[in-house]
Order: structure tokens, then sequence, then C-alpha cells
């Protein structure tokens, strides 16, 4: 899922902006947005959800409609960050998401006007702009080359769209974490970096020769690069095979081989210290 975020100050013209971008980006692939409703709440107590909070639900989905006049769906949750929504809008397996606001979030940013201090700015508007042809397909350009976001959700639904999963009998996966505790020594994040394009290249060579293997009929493969923090996903490897008898063999070489093949340096922070790992595996580089 690739993902945009529109920031501005309020009246500026964020809303002529996102649904130009909506409109447009449907045309190559499902649409979701997020908004920040700063100083507003929502207050479920007014809607039939709220005595399900009061009873200490955490999550309240409310489904409306008949099969005539179609559904319509309407979720509420307790503590949901931004990147949270994101991963909500990724596991339904999106192609993309425009983000309206979080303006203090590290997203890739169209800016309207002159706000400052924002971070990973990659286009700038001047307020109250008017959206026609030339420059909707800009930004819709600009929308289409940000890197994609993948949750393990998200890559299982792509495997499964795959026409040879047809073949399949079994989908494995395996998901690589920041470990916290390792003896005494506690890790707070790690950070990554890839080498690009040879990673990606690196990556895509595994992926590919993993699939000439007897019985693979699919591998997906994402690492993520920037700070992770303990607890948190590093990598996702999904596999598809004929028979469960191919897949745990390709999953421990798919891991094995990223590790030793691909350019993907990581930086290691501890209580006490922090350093590249490389460096301590291979001193005498």
């Amino acid at each position: 899922m690739k993902v945009i975020s529109v920031v501005g100050y309020k009246e500026s013209g964020n809303e002529s902006v996102v649904s130009a971008l909506v409109r447009n980006l449907s045309g190559f692939g499902t649409v979701g947005t997020i908004k920040y409703m700063e100083g507003q709440l929502l207050n479920p107590a007014e809607i039939n959800a709220g005595r399900h909070f009061d009873a200490g639900a955490d999550t309240v989905i409310e489904i409306t409609g008949t099969e005539a006049t179609g559904t319509e769906v309407v979720s509420f949750s307790r503590d949901l960050n931004l990147e949270d929504a994101l991963d909500l809008l990724c596991d339904q397996g999106l192609d993309f998401a425009v983000v309206e606001g979080f303006k203090e979030s590290n997203l890739p940013k169209i800016v309207i006007g002159d706000l400052k201090s924002v971070s990973n700015v990659v286009f700038r508007l001047p307020a109250d702009i008017d959206m026609h042809e030339e420059l909707t397909a800009t930004l819709v350009g600009i929308a289409i080359a940000q890197p994609d976001r993948y949750t393990l959700e998200a890559l299982i639904k792509k495997a499964r769209k795959n026409p040879a999963i047809r073949k399949a009998g079994a989908i494995g996966t395996f998901s690589g974490i920041v470990r916290e505790l390792a003896g005494n020594e506690r890790t707070s994040k790690l950070e990554f970096e890839k080498y690009e394009p040879e990673a990606s290249k690196s990556l895509d060579r595994i992926r590919d020769e993993l699939k000439q293997k007897e019985g693979i009929l699919e591998v997906l493969i994402h690492h993520k690069t920037g700070v992770i923090k303990a607890g948190e996903d590093i990598v996702y490897i999904v596999i598809a095979s004929a028979h469960r008898t191919e897949l745990f063999p390709a999953l421990s070489e798919a891991i094995e081989r990223i590790k030793a093949e691909a350019p993907i340096w990581k930086k290691e922070f501890t209580e006490e210290e922090e350093f590249w790992v490389h460096d301590r595996e291979h001193p005498e580089n």
C-alpha cells in the first residue's frame, strides 16, 4: 500500500486536494483515507455503540443496511494511533492510503501553503490552489511513486491473488521481530539501512530463485527500514507451496539468504551502547 499525506492550515484547501487524489487514484486501485479531526471528539454515548464501550469493549463495529441497498460498516476503537490505522487499511489489501493531517508524522507529505516545521515534504502547493488536471496528474504520480507499506496480512492476501494459488496446499509465513532481551543485555531498538537499488535487486533474486524450486508457487518478501522498536516487526516472508514438505525448507532458506546476501545494515541500540552489527561481525572490513 502506498501512503501519501496532505497537510496545511485550516481552510487552506486540504479537502479539495484529498478529494482530487482519491478520485484519481481510484482509477489505479483501491483507496482508503484517514483524517485527523483536531479538537473534535466523537461521543460514542450518543450512538448505540456507547453502551458496548461502557460495558468494557475496546472495539465496536456496526453494520447497517440491507442486501438490497448495500451495507455500511462503522468501526470505533479505543487508543488507535496513526500507525495502527494505516495497518488496518493495509490489512484490507488496499493499494493507496491518503492521509489528511498529522503534520508531525514522518509520512511523505504534500504541503499546502507556508506551513513550517514539517518533515518529509515531497511537494508543496500554494494555498487555495486550483486543482486543474495537470496538477492532479502530478500529485497522483507522486503518490504512485511512494514506497510500498506492507503488513503480514496484506502479503498473505497478495499471495492468495496469484492464480497459481489453486495448486497450493499450504501458505507459510515468517516474521522477524526485534529481540529485546539477549542474556543480560537489553535492546531498545534497531535501525536498518538498505543499499539501494542493490538491496531490492537481491531480494528479487532470492524470491525468483526460490520460486524455481519444485512445488513453490509464490514467494513474497518485505524488509522494513528505519528505526524499529523492541518487539516490532522487521521482515515478512510469505510462501505458498503445493505441499507442506516443500514449504518449511523454503522459508528457512529465504531468511538465511536475506541475512547473507541482501545489503541491509543493522544498527543496534542497547542500554550500554549503539553499534553497527556488520562491523562487529566483520571487524576486518
